[in-house]
């Protein structure tokens, strides 16, 4: 992609206001459809959104045409594709594929179209398979990715390191975070797609509902995750696009993780199911542990 960039120097520090036009890239999905209801709840008025059947963002002519059309001042970009450990290592090569689309096209023709502001909504799987743990910002790229996201975790690498990039060399106010496993409203349930807690969910019910003696778990169960509500994160999202403004990315989540095995009963709990957990320890684990170091003073949220 090539072009000259307008408006190279914007105001430093630029925070939005009601009247801002914000693009919210991906806001039909699970964090996408939070920070919309955060925006509106904020009183901001003048949000822009696109379906994907109205807007194929792995389309660069088409993305191009919607900022000369729609000209937003901020950017939150959460659209992506994303899912658990089955379709991330069913579909590597469009996981890599779609999500580079998407990020090169909106953070590159942001930059051309003079955005005051991006934020990109990484991942913490960017994070090598052997981090110590929790992970520290420093800790990024010192070792290889987990297998079973690499492609993922490969084009969220690249959008961020591409805002890194913008913001340094141009002086623009580009931005990342990378969230922790997020769930809660608007999640996905899909069998094949959803992420461990609603994965969860959905096969507890299931099974209660048709009377299961048994529901089989991937991995060993021994695996730690960190879990972060997605209300939570919109509210973080929100401070971020009026307070942080360095180049260097954040970790986002709440300093707590809980084991798989720990998780899946707490869930057959509260689903109501009668029956057994069996463990499927041929099925891959991923990372052992995935907890974010959160200590940053920098993104302290005062309220």
């Amino acid at each position: 992609m090539t072009g000259k960039a307008k408006n190279s120097a914007p105001a430093m520090n630029p925070a939005m206001n009601k009247d801002s036009r914000i693009y919210m890239a991906g806001h039909q999905g699970l964090v996408g459809s939070a920070i919309l209801r955060r925006l509106e709840k904020g009183g901001y008025r003048n949000i822009v959104v696109r379906t994907r059947s109205e807007l194929d963002l792995t389309r660069q002519e088409a993305v191009e045409g919607f900022f000369a059309k729609e000209k937003p001042e901020f950017v939150i970009l959460a659209a992506a594709r994303v899912g658990g450990v089955l379709a991330n290592s069913t579909y590597p090569a469009e996981f890599i594929y779609e999500n580079l689309a998407i990020e090169t096209n909106i953070i590159h023709t942001s930059h051309l179209n003079g955005v005051r502001k991006l934020l990109f909504l990484g991942s913490s799987c960017i994070y090598p398979k052997d981090c110590p743990q929790p992970m520290k910002e420093e800790y990024f790229m010192e070792g290889k990715s987990e297998p079973t996201n690499e492609g993922y975790a490969i084009a969220k690498i690249s959008g961020m390191k591409l805002c890194e990039k913008i913001n340094e060399q141009f002086d623009k106010k580009f931005i990342s975070c990378m969230p922790t496993n997020i769930y809660g409203e608007g999640d996905n349930f899909d069998e094949e797609s959803s992420h461990v807690i609603p994965a969860l969910i959905r096969r507890f019910h299931k099974a209660a509902g048709s009377g299961d003696k048994e529901v089989e778990i991937w991995g060993s169960g021994k695996i730690k995750r960190e879990f972060m509500y997605v209300d939570d994160l919109a509210d973080t999202v929100l401070w971020l696009m009026n307070h942080y403004d360095n180049k260097e990315f954040v970790n986002v989540g709440t300093g707590r993780d809980v084991s798989i095995k720990d998780l899946a009963y707490l869930i057959k709990k509260v689903t109501g199911y009668k029956g057994n957990l069996i463990f499927d320890t041929s099925k891959p684990d991923g990372m052992s542990r995935k907890l974010l170091n959160t200590s940053n003073k920098e993104i302290r949220m005062e309220n």
